[in-house]
């Protein structure tokens, strides 16, 4: 109150001149308004919107009157020190209360980083490694990081992909001796089938007795069987063990002809002429191919296998086709399929289902293809051959 008595005073000593009021040190910002209430003097810092009494009191200035005797002089105008205080500790707790806004946003946008870097990669990661051993890929480390929160859980992640990738290893050296163990046994049931058939044909040349005879040429029909069932099973195991291979070479078509007189011991192949040309192909592998077929029309057709030739596009076709009756539909896409045997004409029947999947995978290799189809009377297997 001192103050702005003081203050009134100085003002009123100076109303006639109020600009010496800059010269002075009032001790605070102030606003001298005339008797009519316009702004007459103003310290530096007071704003500008203030121009009159009323903007003054609108504003929270602390207004006093300035008086000599009984005369109006005119309106001092000064900050409300209470005003000002509250809104200085205003500013500086809105400052402080950005800093920890600030602060608190830094340490959840660090400890976010700190969550993606040690827990939420280290599981991404081990999705990703989880997705790749699903796949079947066990040659990939997983990695771990320094000071890794989960690094008990990644150790024992890699370690048992070491171990299926053992597991597997040891199941694929099994799988391997397998095949080789079959491959061998194949190869050597041949030899003995080979005596068998040459000792048939001695017999059958050393005697007339005709139940003797057939009971010979029976036993040579079971070592056929044999021998062709060794020549599937050691066909097979070399294709998987990547040992299957073919000489392809020009050969005359007139082969054909020799290859069907050749398997059909039964003497129910009836062929058209074979066009003359060349043909590039493996005869050996070839001729286990019309085996197969000629094999298995006996075996579920038992009828007339006839024999018909053309030419589509590049190839030689070779259909030979039997009176059986045919496969249903469904059936014929799987007739080439490995260990595939038809559901409607096995039964009681012995096979393996390899002979059309091997004839067709060796059809490959020569460049050509087999496939299967019914011709209303019955199932006809269409070789196509490469031309040279």
């Amino acid at each position: 109150m001192v103050l702005l008595n003081d203050i009134v005073q100085t003002v009123r000593e100076h109303i006639s001149q109020p600009e010496e009021l800059s010269q002075l040190e009032l001790g605070t910002e102030l606003a001298v308004f005339s008797k009519t209430g316009q702004l007459i003097f103003a310290s530096d810092k007071i704003p500008e919107r203030l121009r009159t009494v009323s903007d003054a009191g609108r504003e929270g200035y602390f207004c006093m009157a300035v008086t000599e005797g009984e005369r109006f002089m005119g309106t001092v105008a000064v900050p409300d020190p209470v005003l000002s205080e509250y809104s200085t500790k205003q500013k500086r707790l809105m400052i402080m209360a950005a800093a920890a806004v600030v602060i608190i946003l830094g340490l959840l946008a660090a400890a976010g980083i700190f969550i993606r870097l040690r827990i939420v990669r280290p599981f991404r990661q081990m999705e990703h490694f989880a997705e790749n051993i699903a796949r079947g890929d066990l040659d990939h480390p997983l990695l771990k990081e320094k000071d890794e929160l989960f690094g008990s859980f990644t150790e024992s992640f890699d370690i048992m992909r070491e171990e299926l990738r053992s597991a597997r290893e040891r199941e694929d050296s099994l799988k391997l001796r397998e095949k080789e163990l079959a491959a061998s046994l194949s190869h050597d049931v041949k030899t003995p089938v080979t005596g068998i058939k040459l000792i048939c044909e001695l017999l059958m040349c050393k005697t007339d007795d005709p139940y003797l005879r057939e009971k010979i040429s029976s036993i040579d029909q079971k070592a056929d069987q044999i021998h062709l069932l060794a020549d599937d099973i050691l066909t097979s195991a070399l294709e998987e063990l990547g040992e299957m291979r073919v000489e392809l070479r020009d050969q005359s078509s007139k082969i054909l002809p020799k290859l069907l007189c050749e398997h059909d011991v039964r003497g129910l192949v009836k062929a058209e002429n074979v066009p003359d040309c060349l043909i590039c192909t493996d005869p050996g592998r070839l001729s286990q191919v019309i085996a197969n077929i000629i094999s298995n029309s006996y075996k579920y057709a038992g009828t007339q296998i006839r024999v018909s030739y053309g030419f589509q596009d590049s190839f030689l076709s070779m259909e030979l086709s039997d009176l059986g009756g045919g496969v249903p539909e469904e059936e014929l896409d799987l007739l080439t399929v490995k260990y595939y045997r038809g559901k409607s004409n096995s039964q009681g029947r012995d096979g393996s289902g390899l002979g059309l999947y091997i004839s067709g995978e060796l059809m490959k290799r020569m460049k050509g293809s087999l496939s299967c189809s019914n011709t209303g009377e019955g199932l006809a297997v269409t070789l196509l051959i490469p031309l040279s």
